[in-house]
């Protein structure tokens, strides 16, 4: 009987052990949730343990992490300092990479690399996590350049050049929204008249659709949404917000809003029946969300000042939970505000302490449990509560050097990946595995 049990046992006791992988921009839903359990509720003294460390170029890429593998991007210049200037283009001649490691050691199994000459604002490196599925793994550059390798081996599938397909330039601060996954189409901001945003064959390579013109690409990644029973393609560009069928490109519903000279960097984020997208500069939208296609879209608020009401963010996914959203205003301070009202409920300024009064704070959400990881400009991991009441700080430690430059300070603007029961981070010298289990 004990040996049956055992035997019984030892499946749902592999299946409790599963590590999970965090595939792409976001996590494996999209959500910023990271689902594994037995995670360290606090810091041992010293600090979490660096399991290992990887040299790798610039860049704010964040890492996927899929099978056993760490993938990211970065670019290598003989430029000894990086130029700070938000709004003027900036060549810098080098060599952009695409690489994979193994995800329990470090080890880099193999890369891709290519010469190229960066005409952008911020040219430290690429800014798009890679996107892996069904045995794929796809990387978009600051540049335009798209490409497609085999996950496990990294031979090249197929490749793109976004600018020359499409007829259009880099956006001013590079190619930022992260490509999607939807069906057997990958879908990407391309730019360019009609080809705002396209579908491609996610095995080919081969153009599916395009649809839709904005002045300018914007950096917005696009979006899912199911709304009684219709899927939607959500698309945030400079001028507009808009809904589009996933499978054609058709538009579903669109409203006008302009985004100024500040760009949108977040996804659109669905509260209920609302959905909402925000920027620096007390830039902000709600509106009711349409179930299908619409003439009309009701704006319930916008432009919402960051010091009254609203959010404002700049760099920062918002997470939404329940009726509330939590996100980091350009300012650096955390707010929880209330959906449909607007109200700001509570603001902290504990979560990125030494950045309080510099413009654009930098901290990336994701929900664990019943309470938060936190990474900061700082280079902090963070454990938190988060709540209708406020914020309650856990732990927090330092993992990583800030190793860019932004606003006068140094700064890691990188997204991590959770996976493994570890995190995976990088700046612009390395890429580092961080054990954070129980």
């Amino acid at each position: 009987m004990r040996f049956l049990i055992v035997i019984v046992l030892a499946p749902l006791i592999a299946a409790a052990a599963h590590a999970d992988d965090w595939p792409q921009w976001m996590g494996p839903n999209r959500d910023n949730v990271w689902r594994e359990t037995g995670i360290l509720d606090k810091f041992p003294l010293g600090g979490p343990k660096v399991v290992w460390r990887a040299l790798i170029a610039g860049g704010y890429a964040g890492p996927a992490v899929a099978a056993g593998k760490v993938y990211v991007s970065d670019f290598a210049t003989k430029a000894a300092t990086q130029k700070e200037d938000r709004l003027a283009r900036i060549r810098s001649d080098g060599a952009e990479s695409f690489r994979a490691f193994d995800a329990a050691t470090g080890e880099q199994l193999w890369a891709h690399s290519f010469p190229l000459t960066y005409a952008i604002s911020y040219p430290a490196g690429p800014r798009c996590t890679p996107v892996v599925s069904g045995g794929k793994v796809y990387f978009l550059g600051a540049e335009g350049h798209l490409l497609c390798c085999d996950a496990d081996g990294g031979a090249i599938v197929w490749r793109k050049e976004l600018k020359e397909e499409y007829k259009t330039d880099s956006p001013l601060w590079g190619f930022s929204a992260h490509p999607l996954i939807e069906g057997q189409t990958l879908i990407t901001l391309a730019g360019g008249d009609g080809s705002h945003v396209v579908a491609l064959h996610k095995d080919t390579g081969k153009e599916i659709w395009r649809s839709q013109s904005q002045p300018e690409t914007g950096y917005s990644p696009p979006s899912i949404i199911t709304v009684n029973g219709v899927r939607q393609l959500i698309i945030w560009g400079p001028k507009a917000l808009r809904g589009l069928d996933p499978g054609t490109g058709e538009r579903l519903w669109t409203t006008p809003y302009a985004a100024g000279t500040s760009p949108i960097v977040m996804t659109p984020v669905r509260v209920g029946d609302y959905m909402f997208v925000g920027g620096p500069d007390n830039q902000n939208l709600l509106i009711k969300t349409p179930p299908g296609k619409a003439e009309a879209v009701e704006v319930v608020w916008k432009n919402k000042r960051e010091r009254d009401d609203g959010l404002c963010p700049q760099t920062v996914q918002p997470f939404a939970e329940g009726n509330l959203i939590y996100g980091i205003n350009g300012d650096g301070r955390m707010n929880a505000v209330e959906v449909p009202s607007g109200e700001r409920l509570w603001e902290s300024d504990v979560p990125l302490k030494e950045g309080v009064g510099f413009p654009r704070g930098t901290v990336f959400l994701v929900k664990n449990g019943d309470r938060f990881v936190l990474f900061n400009e700082l280079g902090e991991i963070v454990l938190c509560k988060l709540t209708r009441a406020g914020y309650e700080e856990i732990d927090r430690a330092k993992v990583i050097e800030p190793t860019n430059r932004a606003f006068g300070r140094k700064v890691v603007w990188c997204m991590p990946a959770f996976a493994n029961k570890r995190c995976y981070v990088r700046n612009d010298k390395e890429l580092i595995c961080v054990d954070l289990a129980k």
